[in-house]
């Protein structure tokens, strides 16, 4: 994949030698018909989860997908965080959504400055392929630019997921939030420097 550009603007985009285009995606874009060839579809088989204190690997078998419900909310939420001046960025091949990532404004965690990173998702047919990097790196990017000290992520437990972030150079929060912790139980709370 091509470098990381310093701060993407809105309407700038970012072609790679495989000719995946990245932009922020605007508000009256956003609608399931986005999402048309998006395949959100994960096969779990090990998650982590927390015991008396200690990060543990436990078999946790499921198929994660969503429902039309569920992308109707994605779609709904994704709006609200671009009309509250958030960050919606995604990675485009041959006009298909192919990966997004979502950063949601304001400032938390007190001496932390965290920004709260909502989603990135990768479609499964272009996993392993670089995007979810380059997303995480925009967002980071564009955390900075907010005055963030961290990025902070609710993330999935699957053990693939974990890995993901971990390369990102993520880590246990310090300070959980608790809005996240209640929302998803088995979530693992994570920050990244930006």
């Amino acid at each position: 994949m091509g470098k990381i550009w310093n701060r993407p603007q809105e309407g700038q985009d970012r072609r790679t030698k495989d000719m995946v285009i990245y932009r922020n995606i605007v508000s009256e874009e956003l609608s399931r018909e986005l999402f048309s060839h998006f395949i959100r579809r994960q096969e779990v088989v090990k998650c982590w989860r927390r015991e008396g204190g200690e990060w543990v690997i436990r078999d946790a078998p499921f198929i994660d997908d969503w429902s039309e419900e569920d992308y109707a909310f994605l779609v709904t939420c994704l709006k609200n965080t671009v009309q509250t001046g958030g960050f919606v960025y995604g990675a485009f091949l041959d006009g298909e959504l192919k990966g997004f990532v979502s950063a949601e404004p304001g400032l938390f965690g007190g001496e932390h400055k965290y920004i709260d990173l909502s989603s990135i998702h990768v479609s499964e047919d272009m996993r392993g392929s670089g995007i979810g990097r380059t997303l995480f790196e925009a967002a980071k990017i564009w955390a900075k630019d907010q005055g963030a000290g961290k990025l902070y992520i609710s993330a999935h437990s699957a053990v693939e997921s974990q890995a993901f972030y971990k390369k990102m150079g993520c880590r246990e929060a310090e300070l959980y939030h608790q809005g996240h912790v209640e929302a998803e139980p088995y979530d693992c709370q994570l920050e990244c420097p930006v």
